[in-house]
């Protein structure tokens, strides 16, 4: 019985570091209204990255260049002709646009 209680604490614990995770990549919409309109003003090259499949989480090398938006704390670029979303200090992408 005391097996099964500290499994399911366990379970808790963990289901509750990976909402605060999650937490951390929300994109408020109106940050998002503006990386949109500033991403068609300010349109750049797809570039490849060989090697590196593109999901939400995947982290990019740094031979990938990030592309500032004014007044948001997220950077962008264009991998494989889709806008993504990426938090500068991980390098993680935390949204694709396009």
């Amino acid at each position: 019985m005391r097996m099964h209680l500290a499994a399911a604490a366990a379970a808790l614990l963990l289901a509750g570091i990976g909402a605060a995770a999650a937490e951390d990549v929300v994109i408020q919409p109106e940050q998002e209204t503006v990386i949109k309109e500033y991403v068609k003003k300010q349109p750049l090259a797809s570039v490849k990255v060989p090697g590196v499949e593109l999901n939400v989480g995947t982290a990019l090398p740094d031979t990938v260049e990030l592309h500032e938006v004014p007044n948001v704390k997220y950077r962008y670029t264009v991998i494989d002709n889709r806008t993504v979303v990426v938090d500068p200090s991980t390098r993680k992408v935390v949204k694709i646009i396009q």
